[in-house]
């Protein structure tokens, strides 16, 4: 039979030629693949926060965008408490980082302004951007000094709008945290807005889990988006910022205004997250334990080193090789994925091991032990 889309099938062939073709799989084995990170999407605590919320009466389903009636109370009173909590005069909740993401960069940054932004930033911004009608210019990775100059290249050539500097805290590939401080200081200095993504960082860094930009939020030139999916065990976003920047998403977002309000469920659901992070301070020093059980038994085993936080990529480099070596570790039970091009850099494929509290020390330093065997057989 004649294929209905041949250019497609023909792309299709061409992914699972290089090694870089993706597919559907269901959940199995250890868990090193999940952003999980304080074991919370399975957690007694949020079941005991759904079947609470559900005996309240509060719905599963929004039924309509935020501006006609899918404006639920437990919407209003999570940014409230979120805005309390990460200390910023706003929160706004989104139905996840990427639209969040999106809705910033494609509304906030005006024509005539500047994005400047990390050059490993996450695919989230890139779209937002393309979308915007700022002018966009990327720095090297976590190079303060090139952001500076790129800055200085864009006003020498005329530019004079607001820059909005755009990092993650944590990034999602590497695992390296941002040098927050260097880049506050070059946005103070240059009168420009520091967005600051802390999808990997909230409820993992910072007092509290506030992430690392917790002691700058405040700032009236920081805006943070905190997604809800990762340690927080849920679903959404939060962006956290000065009113008027809240205001200007909900009155020119898109992505805000045409789009089915998040579940009133789910709000509750972070909710109880928020509290977790608060109450129980226990749960983040276990986690935290665990990394660096990880980091230490990759040092040990497999003489893997200079890794950051709970993401640990072992680059590997080549596309096939990457994916049989995630074949060859999914085999002895551990839920590991390899990572391809266009997430990372071509030449960069890697395993990204993240380590959350569903993987106990064992198991941990049982992956070490196979991962070891299996790269020096490699060799």
């Amino acid at each position: 039979m004649t294929a209905v889309f041949p250019r497609h099938e023909a792309s299709l062939d061409a992914l699972r030629s290089r090694g870089r073709y993706r597919q559907l799989r269901p959940r199995g084995g250890h868990d090193f693949a999940s952003n999980d990170y304080l074991g919370l999407a399975g957690s007694d605590v949020l079941r005991a926060a759904a079947a609470d919320a559900l005996a309240r009466g509060v719905p599963v389903g929004a039924g309509g965008s935020r501006l006609l009636r899918g404006n639920d109370a437990e919407h209003q009173v999570l940014e409230a408490e979120a805005a309390d909590f990460f200390g910023t005069e706003s929160a706004l909740f989104m139905g996840g980082g990427f639209n969040a993401n999106q809705a910033i960069f494609s509304t906030l940054p005006q024509k005539g302004d500047l994005v400047l932004y990390d050059a490993l930033i996450h695919a989230s911004t890139h779209d937002g951007m393309r979308l915007g009608r700022a002018e966009t210019r990327s720095f090297a990775h976590s190079d303060t000094a090139d952001a500076l100059r790129e800055l200085n290249v864009w006003r020498s050539e005329g530019g004079a709008g607001q820059i909005w500097i755009s990092v993650e805290a944590v990034y999602s590939m590497d695992g390296d945290l941002a040098p927050l401080d260097s880049l506050m200081e070059l946005a103070d200095a240059q009168g420009a807005v520091l967005v600051v993504d802390e999808a990997h960082s909230t409820g993992v860094f910072g007092d509290s889990g506030r992430g690392l930009a917790g002691e700058i939020a405040h700032r009236p030139n920081v805006l943070s988006l905190h997604t809800c999916g990762k340690a927080l065990g849920t679903s959404g976003a939060l962006i956290c910022g000065q009113k008027v920047l809240i205001e200007t998403l909900i009155n020119k977002a898109r992505g805000f205004i045409y789009a089915t309000a998040p579940s009133p469920l789910n709000a509750a659901l972070v909710r109880a997250a928020l509290q977790e992070l608060q109450q129980n301070p226990a749960r983040r020093e276990k986690a935290r334990e665990g990394v660096e059980h990880a980091q230490s038994e990759a040092r040990r085993l497999c003489g893997l080193e200079g890794f950051h936080s709970q993401i640990l990529p072992v680059v590997i480099g080549d596309d096939k090789h990457t994916m049989a070596l995630e074949a060859r570790m999914q085999d002895y039970g551990y839920d590991i994925r390899g990572i391809r091009p266009p997430t990372v850099p071509r030449g960069t494929s890697r395993l990204r091991l993240s380590i959350t509290l569903n993987t106990g020390p064992v198991i941990i330093t049982a992956m070490f032990e196979d991962l070891a065997r299996e790269m020096e057989s490699a060799s």
